[in-house]
């Protein structure tokens, strides 16, 4: 990547690159995220005319961003660009239903929500409801003890 000209983004690659930067903010991607990133992109309907098969080049674009220096301003800036202001808070939706898919929070996916929170200027209590909206929406039902 550091010596080509950065990708250019549809919105729908800007969200997808979003929920794979957050999949992999804490080095481990599961199979419940990659299942729920699959899952969004095939029934969301904003992706309804995107090509699913876009999808591991964008990954490729993010791995490859996170390999290098300033590579996440490098991400955002990309991310802006594509992504009008209007769906910044679908981003974060879809960002926080990918970390909550594997029922844990590590520590490195929380900071990066915060960093998607700062990054695209989500407001502090519209976060927590798109948090807490994703909590609800990732709950299981209690085993009996």
């Amino acid at each position: 990547m550091p010596n080509s000209l950065p990708p250019s983004f549809s919105p729908q690659d800007a969200l997808v690159a979003v929920m794979i930067a957050e999949s992999a903010s804490d080095e481990d991607i599961t199979n419940s995220e990659l299942l729920s990133i699959t899952r969004i992109v095939d029934h969301m309907p904003i992706f309804a005319d995107y090509d699913s098969s876009r999808i591991k080049q964008v990954a490729q674009t993010v791995f490859d961003l996170f390999e290098i220096e300033d590579g996440l301003d490098a991400l955002f800036g990309i991310v802006r660009e594509a992504l009008p202001e209007t769906l910044y808070e679908t981003a974060y939706a879809m960002a926080c239903d990918i970390a909550a898919a594997d029922g844990r929070l590590k520590q490195s996916e929380l900071e990066f929500m915060a960093e998607i929170r700062y990054e695209l200027n989500i407001d502090r209590l519209h976060g927590a409801a798109i948090e807490r909206g994703a909590r609800a929406r990732h709950m299981q039902i209690p085993k009996p003890a």
